[in-house]
């Protein structure tokens, strides 16, 4: 197995905390989800052949990168910021990009911004291009003018509170332990390195300029909106947007792998205030309905691949959010499938 290292690398922009494989090959660079760290990558950047130069980054606020505050009205283009200044300082001028959930939608911000830098795209799991909450149907149309129903107000406290306390154990169905074992990955699987995932999640600094962010209350069900600080205002509808990727010149090949049992990011998510109230889990619900974050995301790419774009969808069976870490040879065979195209 490959030794892996990590260190802190000064940018223009910030200092960020990346792990490493070697310095040479093509660069191969991962970006994590929410509520985690670069070390949901570790298994996967050991994996790869030595023609490789695999890399994994923690975004500010998560891992060792400096938390600085996150400034939501940009929807996620601080990360994709971070992440441009990041390959400039490592002189790593184009690379293949692999996000998960959250950091899906940083490595889609960043082919956006930055296309003709990114030899391929992975998507891993990948929030909707039209954000998390508060839209319904492929197109991502807005429920509500003010975004209702997504942002930092959705965030369940008990988790936040248990987070920001740095429980460990599963007493709580709402402790990072338990919400990893029973959203993260599909039950009754329990990853390896659970303890180390676990410890990933409790570096995720808390607050409104960081995890879940700040709120506004809405005259709209389910009566609160998106702020403007903080991780989840920056995946609200009304901050990020990727609606117009097949426009753009170069279009470098996407696989699209996803496990078929996620409950995170899904056509019925258990995070998605508005199925959790057509599920009469949270009252008063006004019949707004679901997002069909799938949907959304295949609307996207189908679009890409019709403008000349290369897509490959993976559904992966019996599998759930991290499928990475659920199906590690299935998940390694289709990356591998698209480093070499």
């Amino acid at each position: 197995m490959t030794t892996l290292r990590t260190r802190r690398v000064a940018t223009a922009r910030l200092t960020q905390q990346i792990t490493e494989a070697r310095d040479e090959g093509e660069a191969v660079v991962f970006v994590h989800g929410n509520v985690s760290s670069s070390a949901f990558w570790h298994t996967t950047l050991s994996g790869l052949p030595d023609r490789y130069r695999p890399v994994a980054v923690d975004l500010r606020g998560f891992g060792g990168t400096d938390p600085l505050p996150v400034d939501a009205t940009r929807g996620l283009r601080d990360y994709t910021d971070d992440l441009a200044a990041l390959l400039t300082a490592l002189r790593i001028d184009r690379a293949h990009l692999v996000g998960w959930s959250m950091g899906g939608g940083v490595v889609m911000q960043y082919l956006r911004d930055h296309p003709a830098r990114v030899r391929s795209l992975t998507l891993v799991n990948p929030v909707s291009p039209y954000g998390f909450g508060g839209t319904r149907g492929a197109d991502g149309t807005l429920n509500f003018a003010d975004g209702a129903g997504s942002g930092g107000g959705t965030a369940n406290p008990e988790f936040v509170r248990l987070l920001a306390q740095g429980d460990r154990g599963e007493d709580s169905t709402f402790s990072p332990r338990s919400v990893l074992a029973a959203c993260y990955v599909k039950p009754p699987l329990r990853p390896e390195h659970e303890d180390t995932y676990v410890e990933s999640m409790l570096t995720t600094r808390t607050g409104d300029d960081h995890y879940p962010g700040d709120s506004e209350a809405s005259a709209n069900w389910p009566g609160i909106a998106p702020g403007t600080r903080g991780v989840l205002n920056c995946l609200a509808p009304t901050h990020f947007r990727i609606d117009d990727l097949h426009l753009i010149g170069h279009k470098p090949p996407v696989l699209w792998i996803r496990g078929e049992d996620d409950v995170i990011v899904s056509d019925t998510s258990m995070f998605d205030l508005a199925h959790l109230g057509a599920v009469g889990a949270v009252p008063g619900w006004d019949g707004t309905p679901a997002q069909p974050m799938v949907a959304q995301t295949r609307h996207v790419l189908d679009r890409y691949a019709a403008a000349g774009g290369r897509v490959r969808e993976v559904a992966v069976a019996d599998a759930g959010h991290a499928v990475h870490l659920e199906r590690p040879e299935e998940f390694r065979e289709a990356l591998l499938g698209i480093l070499s195209a």
